[in-house]
């Protein structure tokens, strides 16, 4: 069995590194070398935080590896003219100097020292919703991944808030993934410093904290210590988001409960068909991850609703992203759902995007038949799992019978264990409390 079982890491490496290169292929290297802008184009700016290790090659900046110190920088990143690109894409340049028409491309590059450098980018920055919004990557990127992709979740989501992300060392490979998981742990400190400083500041309103894949193990980590040292996590950060978190569910539990009742407000983006998640499991001693749980299956429903944690499900939802680990970032419906709601600390529910206010009007019309609620339910493809509303839908859900659950499964269905899904979990109801 063991043999077995590495043979089957061994093929779903090679598979997930084919699709890695194959996203890859093109780029040069040192794309942060300012390229400047175009006429059309939009500029993100962003503050860069970053505990990795200077690289000495132009426009690389900083490398995979560690660093003692945390390194701030400004980076301005220009966006091509809305007529030349799709919402959800990162337009990387195929060669250099990037072309501001159809590319990202860099406009400055600019280190800050803490103190007044900081001060006055925040100050800069700020909107009048007076929101810093502080983003940490996931694994498998180098520094330009993590700024690019930002800046497009930024771009694209339109959101009114100043933006900051937080990097931390990853030597983007698939083989480094321990040397990644690691780093996290070696980072947690200086992302916990971070928020502490952004949640001091006299001119910071509020702080959305928004985490991808590995990076949500160091954000959920930095929070944790956070409570523990000072016995609360600080209370300007109202909003945690999760997207696609490459996290153990039992250790989550437990992180949960360290943080206290006074937490902030929790929410996921899971996908059952996140093969890079596939890979986390099996390499992680086949424990579900947070990010591929079915959030309607038992004991994970109770568990979520008892906790307050809501779930957007896009399991059905399709796109570019041949991993299925991106999508809160491609598909143009999420961005737009995190811009106009999430990273602004407003609650998302059903109705939201059409599924929950289908739902009740196919239950509560009297003409209405099963066969027509289905085609409603199915055209959706994202489900909210939002504790605060979900309990209104059940009992309409109920008095429509156990046909229109199997309806609504169908957009989230849950796969049995056996059959390769996600196993049910021995963790008893309270875990998330």
């Amino acid at each position: 069995m063991a043999g077995s079982k590495g043979r089957w890491v061994r093929v779903a490496a090679t598979l997930l590194l084919a699709a890695t290169l194959a996203a890859c292929a093109g780029r040069p290297v040192g794309v942060l070398v300012p390229s400047g802008t175009t006429g059309g184009a939009s500029k993100v700016d962003l503050l860069v935080a970053t505990t990795r290790a200077p690289s000495p090659e132009p426009g690389v900046l900083f490398s995979g590896e560690r660093s003692a110190e945390l390194s701030l920088t400004e980076i301005a990143v220009s966006i091509p003219p809305e007529k030349n690109r799709k919402v959800g894409q990162v337009q990387w340049p195929t060669k250099l100097p990037a072309n501001p028409e159809r590319d990202f491309s860099t406009v400055s590059v600019t280190p800050l020292h803490e103190g007044n450098d900081v001060q006055n980018w925040v100050k800069g920055h700020l909107p009048k919703t007076r929101r810093v919004l502080i983003f940490v990557h996931g694994f498998n990127n180098r520094y330009e991944d993590a700024v690019y992709r930002f800046a497009q979740i930024v771009h694209d989501s339109g959101t009114d808030v100043a933006p900051v992300i937080f990097t931390w060392p990853s030597r983007a490979s698939i083989f480094d993934y321990n040397y990644d998981k690691e780093s996290t742990n070696y980072s947690r400190d200086a992302l916990e410093e971070l928020l502490r400083r952004a949640s001091s500041n006299p001119e910071v309103g509020e702080i959305t904290v928004m985490a991808h894949s590995m990076g949500s193990w160091v954000t959920v980590e930095a929070l944790r210590q956070m409570a523990i040292r000072d016995g609360r996590i600080a209370p300007k950060i109202t909003d945690v988001i999760l997207a696609s978190p490459d996290l153990d569910v039992d250790v989550f539990g437990q992180q949960i409960r360290a943080m206290g009742t006074k937490r902030p407000k929790f929410t996921l983006f899971v996908s059952r068909d996140d093969r890079a998640l596939t890979l986390s499991r099996r390499i992680s001693g086949n424990v579900d991850r947070l990010g591929q749980i079915d959030p309607t299956a038992e004991p994970y429903r109770t568990q979520l609703e008892q906790a307050g944690i809501s779930v957007i499900d896009l399991t059905a939802l399709k796109g570019g992203d041949k991993l299925n680990h991106g999508k809160f970032a491609e598909s143009p419906e999420v961005v737009r759902l995190l811009g106009n709601r999430l990273i602004a600390g407003q609650t998302v529910t059903d109705s939201d995007v059409g599924l929950g206010e289908r739902i009740g009007a196919v239950t509560l019309g009297a003409t209405q038949t099963v066969g027509n609620a289905a085609s409603l339910a199915v055209s959706t493809p994202i489900m909210i799992f939002d504790p605060n509303t979900r309990r209104n839908y059940d009992g309409q859900l109920q008095r429509l019978g156990q046909s229109m659950e199997n309806t609504v499964g169908s957009v989230t269905p849950w796969v049995p264990p056996e059959s390769g899904g996600a196993a049910k979990s021995n963790i008893p109801d309270r875990h998330y409390r």
